[in-house]
């Protein structure tokens, strides 16, 4: 019942992605436009801009969202984001590094943005788990800190020295669903769906390591095999998403919350739950976007972030988390 009130709640988001803009457009005229065609202004808008435009919110929602509820599984740490853990950055930083050289276009773009989301991912548990105690939630958030941190600098080191890759980078990095020199829906949808398949492969596993590793392995999960397809997934669905759209903060790390609060723990329903909410939130935040300065638009990314920022506060000031 919860999963099909989402589901409804992603197709309203869905329609007012479509019908809301700088130029409003009736329910009735949209579908008039997917069902019949038509060559006025406004069947235009909807088909050449609003609907790849609404698509690719989709997935990129969906991507994040999976792909937050994944790193939180994996690391058993409820502060786990793309964002936070620097994966974010480390797609970013790959990218610029590549424009930088000459090495990539758009489309290229994506298989460096892949290689700077596995390093950083590698990095942030290398960095985390060193030491006595292990990677504790704590120590692989500050460790995901401070690698964005380093990693922003060393992005603005380069760019600075290019007005142009500067201004590119700007506008990239704050996450939008529109503009020129993104990567098209239909050249990431591949990774994307053998991602999140990949993903839903591991729910299961992923429920008997919640348990502690000694229990999962005796209930016979493969507890190695689960966290290389775990890093596999998490790779494929944040590079992409990220090489499309730039990078979504807080969005991996609220969706995720959203679904065990309705669902449970079962990872089987927390991914599916993640993928719904991670679309539909996607979905209002742009609209939201597109109205509170309209005719202009605040980015997707300022708006997830300012929905998602207070979210992780709270979650922080918890005691239960806070003592992880």
């Amino acid at each position: 019942m919860g999963l099909a009130v989402s589901v409804a709640l992603l197709a309203v988001a869905a329609a007012l992605s479509l019908a809301v803009g700088a130029r409003s457009i009736p329910l009735a005229d949209v579908v008039d436009a997917l069902l019949h065609g038509g060559s006025s202004a406004e069947a235009e808008i909807v088909r050449d801009i609003r609907v790849p435009r609404t698509l690719l919110g989709i997935a990129v929602g969906a991507s994040i969202g999976v792909a937050g509820a994944l790193m939180q599984a994996l690391t058993r740490n409820p502060l786990a984001d793309p964002g936070l853990l620097g994966v974010n950055a480390g797609a970013s930083a790959a990218v610029v590094i590549a424009l930088s050289l000459g090495l990539s276009g758009a489309t290229g773009s994506i298989w460096f943005a892949f290689a700077g989301a596995a390093l950083a991912s590698i990095a942030v548990y290398a960095i985390g788990g060193a030491g006595r105690g292990g990677a504790t939630p704590v120590r692989l958030a500050l460790a995901g800190t401070a690698l964005t941190a380093a990693l922003t600098a060393l992005i603005y080191g380069i760019a600075l020295g290019d007005a142009r890759l500067l201004q590119q980078y700007n506008f990239w990095s704050v996450g939008s669903l529109s503009g020129r020199g993104r990567v098209p829906l239909d050249t990431i949808l591949p990774f994307l769906v053998a991602g999140a398949a990949l993903a839903m492969v591991l729910a299961r596993p992923l429920n008997a390591l919640a348990l502690g590793e000694d229990s999962a392995r005796a209930l016979g999960a493969r507890v190695g095999r689960t966290r290389i397809g775990g890093a596999v997934s998490i790779t494929l669905l944040c590079g992409a998403a990220t090489a499309a759209a730039g990078p979504m903060y807080f969005l991996g790390l609220t969706v995720p919350h959203a679904g065990r609060a309705i669902c449970g723990p079962d990872q089987r329903w927390v991914l599916a739950y993640s993928a719904v909410l991670g679309a539909a939130l996607m979905l209002v935040a742009d609209v939201i976007g597109r109205v509170l300065v309209r005719p202009a638009e605040l980015p997707v990314g300022v708006m997830v972030a300012v929905i998602g920022a207070p979210v992780f506060i709270a979650l922080v000031r918890r005691k239960r988390i806070a003592a992880l």
